[in-house]
């Protein structure tokens, strides 16, 4: 049964705001004073896109146009961080490929010697940190060009960059919008429609789809059996796995996890597998196949993530909690070896009764993957 929720502002203009920056327009973010950020991700970006920006800054006398990293991406370039997002100078002969190449770490290696690099002061750091956010909420690389000007200290180049903004048809958004929007969407989700799907060792079950109101990213919750919402119920939040899920990866133990979960819920009677669109540990596939790029070169899991500029693990699990809720279950034994699914849930008012360990044993192509999450990541392997 669909329970409607209302669209309101904030989803909507994240939502169309994402879709734009990933056909390589510009949007702008706003600030609750008026400061303006013109952006563009640098993954999609053109030299035409790169002169509009250029031609944006100088007629407006916006005082910051600069190529925005995060602070994860600077620390692989040994460039000291200082906030969450860093800006550089961009080059007079600078092209935008040069740019896209910078933001990319598959290269780094053919190109050691990048720099020396010139930093920008950015008027709103706030601002270059949500054009970060918002490229990671796009399934982006988490680096933009961006024009920004503080309303305060340049009112002038402040209504300059509005005029413009409204002359080109840029869609807005606040920057308090994307700080809250995955908690925000997390929290709209609505069941949508569910079947019954006969799974190979678990032949009772049924699939439950859960999309939120502004029409985003789908998760699924596969419940097998009829487990009873008074009870803690067998629980296993796992984030999709295209590789190791539907190709059999030997990379990860994701597809081992899945198939064992379902096995050993339909072996109990019951249980509830959150299937959560994050995938990647929330970078999404194409950079999840960079990193695994990264990982041939001869990085961990951790290091190659964090050497696209994201940090290890980008996931929340208010998702899994939203749809424990929404089928009537407040308490679950949890299928995990990783203590932060343990804490998100329990921080989103799911209670974890019981961990149950939930590991396989290694192939010499994960062996190296596994001692990463046990060493570096804390799970309990």
């Amino acid at each position: 049964m669909t329970t409607s929720v209302p669209l309101n502002r904030p989803l909507r203009s994240i939502g169309r705001a994402i879709a734009d920056l990933r056909r390589g327009l510009a949007v702008a973010l706003i600030d609750g004073d008026g400061s303006i950020a013109i952006a563009r991700a640098a993954e999609d970006l053109t030299d035409t896109g790169l002169k509009e920006m250029r031609d944006l800054a100088k007629n407006t006398d916006a005082p910051h146009f600069g190529f925005i990293i995060s602070a994860r991406r600077a620390e692989v370039l040994h460039i000291p961080p200082k906030s969450n997002a860093i800006s550089l100078r961009i080059g007079q002969n600078d092209t935008a490929s040069d740019l896209s190449a910078l933001a990319d770490p598959t290269d780094d290696l053919t190109h050691p010697l990048r720099g020396p690099f010139a930093r920008n002061e950015a008027p709103k750091p706030l601002l270059t940190e949500s054009a970060i956010k918002l490229c990671k909420l796009a399934r982006l690389l988490p680096s933009a060009v961006v024009v920004s000007v503080d309303a305060e200290a340049t009112p002038t180049a402040a209504e300059a960059l509005l005029l413009w903004m409204r002359n080109n048809d840029v869609l807005s958004t606040q920057v308090i919008e994307i700080k809250d929007f995955p908690e925000a969407e997390a929290n709209a989700l609505i069941e949508v429609t569910s079947a019954k799907v006969p799974l190979e060792g678990a032949e009772d079950t049924r699939i439950v789809a859960f999309r939120p109101a502004d029409g985003g990213i789908e998760h699924l919750a596969i419940i097998v059996g009829d487990p009873p919402r008074n009870q803690p119920v067998l629980t296993r939040l796992h984030s999709e796995c295209f590789t190791g899920d539907l190709l059999g990866s030997l990379k990860c133990d994701c597809g081992d996890q899945l198939r064992g979960a379902l096995r050993l819920m339909g072996e109990a009677g019951g249980g509830v597998l959150c299937y959560l669109a994050q995938e990647g540990r929330g970078i999404g596939l194409i950079n999840k196949l960079r990193a695994y790029d990264l990982q041939d070169q001869g990085f961990d899991t951790v290091d190659a993530n964090e050497r696209l500029g994201f940090e290890s693990d980008e996931r929340i699990f208010q998702p899994a909690a939203r749809m424990l809720h929404l089928l009537g279950f407040s308490q679950v034994r949890l299928m995990t070896n990783n203590p932060d699914k343990v804490a998100g849930l329990a921080e989103a008012d799911i209670e974890v009764v019981e961990r149950v360990a939930h590991h396989f044993p290694p192939n010499a192509h994960n062996e190296r993957y596994l001692a990463t999450k046990r060493r570096r990541s804390g799970h309990l392997l």
